[in-house]
């Protein structure tokens, strides 16, 4: 015990929250990471064993008396001595969990008795939750759109209602563990014979024995189909962005609730614009005459084209903002900008006529492109122009 007590991180490290976080602020910080690493949900290696950590974190300063006892005692006050966390029980990939609720329930553990396996072997169950990949376009992931999608998922069997048991009969109560869903085993230990419990292998641990099967599902009560549903994207999600969508996963245990449809959305690249959160950017393409002289232009913008206006002198890299031409705010109401950047280009090729004018603005600047001139001379008479202004 000490030595597991040794590995376990601060839970206000874990959570990433101060001591004097309120519940609220707790509870937060658990959603946000629980959801982050959820095996379901993240597939990368570590996501579960962090997502328990989280967990562990969160039975602790999710518990105001254990919160006390952890910020006075550390670890040994919070879990009371044999005291524990309980488990992982309604989320996919750790239903039920063990739940060791005290002392006397590790003592039955070991010796028989009730526990809190035999309670919960026919305790209603939450089903899995699921994950969806919803590719969009640009445009669409700016403005939203509504959607129907389809999926498999395991749904509640049809012909039996989920029991299990053909139709006209019904689950009994199992012969060899008596519905408690595990059995007692004796075995020899360093300490002498005792009593262990194990899962009953008549029933699987569900407390109910199936003798006329159901013809469709086979007597696990479910059975795989295709499930449609539309899905409103909302205005301004971004690429990795996820929705949640309750009771729109898989088929829960024992009459349990379905699980949870996570979508996650993947947003395609424009080949116009980037975007950062609201704001959206472009770069502006114009030639030399335009930003010297000035000029009117007509730029694009994912609301349609705008009229936008180039000073006279206006220089490469300047940046001009569009009012509320960017994407919606996800959550609140209002729209970003669209900011323009200005490139002014070299042309590449230059008929006679171009050349002619730009060797007589050369001139009339009092500049010589043609290189006779050192860089260092046409430094110099530079500064001197200066010096004879003044």
């Amino acid at each position: 015990m000490d030595r597991l007590m040794a590995e376990q991180r601060d839970p206000y490290e874990v959570l990433g929250v101060s001591k004097d976080a309120s519940q609220a602020d707790i509870k937060r910080a658990y959603r946000r990471l629980s959801k982050k690493y959820h095996p379901d949900l993240n597939q990368e290696p570590g996501a579960e064993e962090k997502f328990k950590e989280v967990n562990d974190a969160y039975e602790i300063l999710g518990d105001e008396q254990k919160k006390a006892q952890y910020d006075q005692y550390g670890f040994a006050g919070s879990q009371g001595g044999f005291g524990g966390g309980q488990g992982y029980g309604g989320f996919s990939g750790f239903g039920g969990g063990q739940d060791f609720g005290g002392f006397e329930d590790i003592f039955s553990s070991f010796f028989g008795g009730g526990g809190s396996s035999a309670r919960s072997a026919n305790a209603p169950r939450q089903g899995r939750d699921m994950q969806y990949t919803m590719n969009l376009k640009f445009e669409e992931a700016i403005f939203g759109k509504k959607s129907e999608i389809q999926y498999s998922r395991e749904q509640e069997c049809h012909t039996c209602g989920g029991n299990g048991a053909k139709p006209g009969t019904s689950p009994q109560t199992c012969r060899k563990c008596g519905g408690r869903g595990f059995v007692q085993v004796e075995r020899q230990t360093p300490l002498g014979r005792m009593m262990s419990q194990q899962e009953c292998d008549v029933c699987h641990g569900s407390g109910q024995e199936i003798t006329d099967k159901c013809p469709t599902c086979h007597g696990s009560g479910h059975e795989v189909k295709q499930h449609a549903i539309e899905v409103t994207v909302p205005a301004g999600v971004e690429d990795g962005n996820q929705l949640r969508l309750q009771g729109q996963g898989g088929a829960g245990e024992n009459g349990g609730p379905y699980g949870d449809l996570y979508i996650v959305f993947r947003v395609a690249p424009s080949d116009k614009f980037e975007r950062e959160g609201s704001e959206i950017y472009f770069t502006l393409p114009l030639s030399f005459a335009q930003v010297a002289l000035g000029d009117e232009v007509k730029v694009p913008t994912v609301h349609g084209e705008v009229s936008l206006k180039i000073p006279a002198g206006t220089q490469t890299g300047t940046v001009f903002r569009l009012r509320g031409k960017g994407a919606p705010y996800l959550r609140g109401s209002g729209t970003g900008d669209q900011r323009v950047t200005v490139v002014v280009q070299t042309p590449k090729n230059l008929n006679k006529a171009q050349r002619d004018a730009l060797q007589a603005f050369a001139d009339a600047s009092g500049e010589d492109p043609s290189g006779d001139d050192s860089v260092r001379e046409r430094v110099e008479k530079f500064f001197n122009k200066k010096k004879k202004k003044r």
